[in-house]
């Protein structure tokens, strides 16, 4: 589906981009990540700050291509057109949003220290691959 497709059917917003917001969502995520590998933090902690990460980047790759969403999930489906990230890191986030919100909505965290490492893998490449949006 393409991201004129998710316009049709109110997934997403055409919204232009905006730099400052672009620059300050890529600041915070980058600052995030490197967090988010301090192993004194607890694994909660550390995945928290990994997701929002990548969260952060995918957002801000889908307001470079000018669209908006009020849906967390729809950012990380999104990642395939507004940045070109292949299908099989997608799904990894994907799988991450689902960890992400059993354990917000259900206290449910399951101590995956081998999906963590993957999360923050990824996120390394998403921020490269931001890094090169111009806005």
């Amino acid at each position: 589906m393409t991201l004129e497709n998710l316009v049709r059917i109110n997934q997403l917003k055409k919204e232009p981009p905006d730099r400052r917001e672009f620059e300050g969502l890529v600041h915070a995520a980058t600052d995030r990540l490197r967090d988010a590998q301090n192993t004194t933090l607890s694994f909660s902690s550390r995945f928290d700050l990994a997701y929002n990460a990548a969260h952060g980047l995918a957002l801000a790759a889908l307001r470079a291509a000018g669209y908006r969403t009020d849906k967390r999930y729809i950012v990380f489906q999104c990642m395939v057109h507004s940045v070109g990230l292949d299908k099989a890191r997608v799904r990894m986030f994907s799988v991450c949003h689902e960890r992400r919100n059993r354990a917000e909505y259900e206290g449910i965290l399951d101590e995956d220290e081998r999906l963590l490492e993957e999360l923050v893998s990824n996120t390394k490449v998403l921020l490269e691959s931001v890094r090169q949006i111009h806005v």
